[in-house]
């Protein structure tokens, strides 16, 4: 079964890092307001996925980048991502 990890921008410029086996549907919780997590920080975008085979792998990838050391390569990652999109807009 394949596996995302996901990254949303909430309307608050935090980044919300998840994991699941089914992303449309996970999506479609948090657009409804069903992940405490998200509700009060909507609109959100989901700004990065990543897809694995292994739900081990995916699992592993979350936790990592939760982490000081993850959460600190995803701000790397995400500040070169608005950077491009700003130049563009």
């Amino acid at each position: 079964m394949k596996s995302y990890v996901y990254i949303l921008m909430l309307n608050n410029k935090h980044l919300y890092t998840g994991f699941t086996t089914n992303l449309e549907r996970r999506m479609q919780e948090h657009k409804a307001g069903n992940v405490d997590s998200t509700r009060n920080f909507r609109p959100f975008e989901l700004i990065h996925v990543e897809r694995y085979e292994m739900e081990s792998d995916a699992r592993r990838r979350e936790k990592y980048l939760k982490t000081t050391e993850g959460k600190r390569f995803l701000r790397q990652q995400i500040r070169d991502i608005l950077k491009i999109r700003k130049v563009i807009d």
